[in-house]
């Protein structure tokens, strides 16, 4: 069903006028206009926080598993912890939830921060404060993609998903260059402090929101999990979703979780090369959001998640071959590319296909099947490349993706209309 018009603050102006296929339609919300902006410059410092903590491990440890880990460790709580965090964004206001996680996350960063400036800091230490951030993560995710609706008309919404990808992607072209610059110029502590700082716009722009939202249904949170579970494990549509994100998942942690390792050990190359391989990817993905939209409604999802996946594999080849920055650059590239259309592809499919009030619960599992797939990857490859070589782990992952376009033909993505619902548009 339609929703009011949302305002940002009591006595605001109504909403803007009727939704456009314009991919920049959404920013005419004056709600979702101001979380996006803040939501760009969280980004930005939680990016350069990656890259701290991800070249930190490589001076603290040879271990390529434990590199890898850095990243799965800002990944294993949504695993984990996702389903309770989608019960938790479908039974309390879902405004309260992300301001909590964000709070609990300033004040892990700014631990961290303390700790690496003192040189206190381990590599357990530093995965068990990654892991604490990724806990916030994982009660933010929830709660956040739920928000978009409460943000923009139902029409806007598959072009504010997209937004809010480049948005992320905007971050993970500029995060990491700056994120190597700032660590080769002071410290790692510093790409921290920044990080806790950066929450610090996101806290006021949703402590001033007010959404015209319902109060929201409270369930025991067992049978508030156990409804959204069986009303994923019941739909075909959500299903086929939800196997390709694993799938994907899996193998596309090969590039992303061994990034710092081939930066270093691969290529000989320092922290600024390994934040110009991030940039990369996240320009690649920026290019790619802006006509997904376009892409897909003319083609469909599934040949968008077919043809991504191809060239995820083709980036993880490239990189495995790679004899310079500049040629890993490109690789994460085509890496980005390829991740941001099946990553928006698969979140599209997966809100137009989940009812409002379960829809935290949904996107939580889809969550923590996508993100448990790369979590588990990194590890995998990790492993793989400890026991064998940078080279052969990408190999392997890439091989792995290749195999799972099996999907093509046993479950393809869902049609425009397969299991939309009626309140919502097809993408």
């Amino acid at each position: 069903m339609n929703r009011p018009p949302v305002q940002t603050r009591p006595g605001d102006p109504p909403g803007p006028p009727p939704a456009s296929s314009s991919a920049f339609a959404p920013f005419r919300y004056p709600a979702f206009r101001a979380i996006w902006t803040a939501n760009l410059f969280s980004n930005v410092g939680a990016m350069i926080q990656s890259v701290g903590a991800a070249w930190l491990m490589t001076e603290l440890t040879s271990s390529h598993v434990l590199v890898a880990l850095v990243q799965a460790s800002a990944t294993i709580p949504i695993l984990l912890l996702g389903l309770f965090a989608g019960a938790i964004a479908d039974n309390f206001d879902r405004r309260r939830v992300m301001l909590a996680a964000q709070t609990g996350m300033l004040v892990v960063s700014a631990v961290l921060a303390t700790l690496s400036y003192t040189g206190n800091v381990g590599p357990w230490s530093l995965l068990a404060l990654t892991l604490m951030v990724g806990m916030g993560t994982a009660l933010n995710g929830p709660a956040w993609q739920a928000s978009v609706r409460l943000q923009v008309g139902p029409a806007d919404l598959p072009q504010a998903i997209s937004l809010n990808a480049i948005s992320f992607n905007l971050a993970r072209s500029v995060g990491p260059a700056l994120g190597g610059i700032l660590i080769s110029l002071w410290s790692t502590s510093l790409a921290f402090a920044l990080n806790a700082i950066s929450y610090v716009g996101m806290i006021v722009v949703l402590w001033l929101w007010r959404p015209a939202e319902t109060a929201p249904r409270r369930e025991p949170m067992l049978a508030a999990i156990g409804r959204g579970l069986r009303f994923c494990a019941g739909s075909p549509p959500i299903l086929k979703v939800l196997g390709r994100g694993l799938l994907i998942g899996f193998g596309a942690a090969g590039l992303q979780a061994l990034m710092p390792s081939i930066a270093r050990d691969m290529l000989h190359g320092s922290e600024l090369d390994y934040g110009l391989m991030l940039g990369g990817f996240g320009i690649g993905s920026i290019l790619t959001a802006f006509g997904i939209s376009r892409v897909r409604r003319r083609f469909g999802s599934e040949a968008v998640v077919t043809g991504a996946t191809m060239v995820f594999a083709g980036a993880l080849l490239l990189m495995a071959s790679a004899t310079s920055i500049p040629m890993a650059v490109v690789a994460t590239f085509l890496g980005g590319m390829g991740w941001a259309s099946t990553m928006t592809s698969l979140n599209v499919a997966m809100q137009l296909r989940s009812p409002e009030d379960i829809l935290g619960r949904c996107l939580s599992v889809y969550q923590a099947v996508t993100f448990g797939g790369r979590a588990l990857g990194a590890w995998t490859w990790g492993a793989v490349a400890d026991a064998t070589s940078l080279q052969t782990a990408l190999h392997g992952a890439a091989i792995w993706l290749i195999a799972s376009l099996a999907m093509h033909f046993l479950a393809p993505m869902p049609t425009r209309e397969e299991g939309r619902l009626d309140s919502v548009p097809a993408p």
